[in-house]
C-alpha cells in the first residue's frame, strides 16, 4: 500500500490526502479560524460568471478550509482510483501533465455537491461562534420572571444560525415591564444585561 501511494505517478494525490489530514487536524484543534471566499471579477461581465463558477463548485457553501478539505478528500481518492483504472486498462498509470488536471475537474462537481449536503446537515456552520452584540436587533422570549428596569430577567434569544442563547434582559423604557413569555426587542447591550422594548401584543387578545 506504501508503494503505491509513493509511485511517482500517485505522489501528487497522496500529498493531497496528506495536506486534509493535516487541515483536519489542525480544525479539529482549534489552531485555525475559517478563511472565507470572496472572489470575484474585475467587471460586471466577470462577476455573473465568476459566481455561477462557484456555487458550481460549492464555494461558499461551507467556511473555506472545510470546503478545501472535501475538495483534496476527493482529489486524491479520485486521482488514486483514476490511476489503478488506467493502470488496469492500458497497463500502465497515466501522466501527471494529464492526470492531475482531468481529476481536478472530475473532482469539482463532486465537491460542489458534497459542500451543498455538508450545508444542509450543518446549517450555519461558517460562523457559529458570534459576538453578542450581534444579538442586538433580535427578538427574545421572556423565559423566567419578570423584568422591569433594574431587575433583569432571563430570555432566551436565537441568533442567526437559529442557535439558542440564555441572556438576561430588561427594559429600556423604565414605564416598561416584561412578563415571562412576552416577546421582545434588544436594542442594545450594557455588559452582561440587554436593553429591549416590548413587541406591544402581549396583551392582545389571541384567536386560538
Amino acid at each position: 500500500m506504501l508503494d503505491l501511494l509513493l509511485a511517482p505517478e500517485n505522489v501528487i494525490f497522496s500529498a493531497a490526502l496528506l495536506l486534509m489530514l493535516l487541515i483536519g487536524a489542525v480544525q479539529a484543534i482549534g489552531l485555525a479560524g475559517d478563511i472565507d471566499a470572496d472572489v470575484h471579477g474585475d467587471t460586471d461581465g466577470d462577476i455573473g460568471f465568476a459566481d455561477t463558477l462557484l456555487a458550481w463548485a460549492g464555494i461558499g457553501r461551507v467556511p473555506f478550509l472545510m470546503w478545501l478539505v472535501i475538495f483534496l478528500a476527493l482529489f486524491g481518492a479520485l486521482g488514486l482510483g483514476l490511476q489503478q483504472l488506467m493502470t488496469a486498462l492500458t497497463g500502465g498509470a497515466g501522466t501527471n501533465l494529464l492526470m492531475v488536471p482531468l481529476t481536478a475537474v472530475a473532482a469539482l462537481p463532486v465537491t460542489g455537491g458534497a459542500a451543498r449536503l455538508v450545508a444542509r446537515v450543518l446549517p450555519g456552520l461558517e460562523t457559529t461562534a458570534i459576538e453578542r452584540d450581534d444579538l442586538v436587533g433580535r427578538f427574545a422570549e421572556i423565559s423566567i420572571g419578570t423584568a422591569s428596569v433594574g431587575n433583569p430577567a432571563r430570555a432566551c434569544v436565537t441568533d442567526l444560525h437559529g442557535q439558542p442563547h440564555q441572556i438576561m434582559v430588561e427594559p429600556d423604557s423604565a414605564d416598561q415591564i416584561f412578563q415571562t413569555g412576552e416577546s421582545v426587542l434588544l436594542v442594545k447591550r450594557e455588559g452582561d444585561i440587554f436593553k429591549a422594548f416590548t413587541r406591544g401584543d402581549f396583551y392582545l387578545p389571541r384567536l386560538d
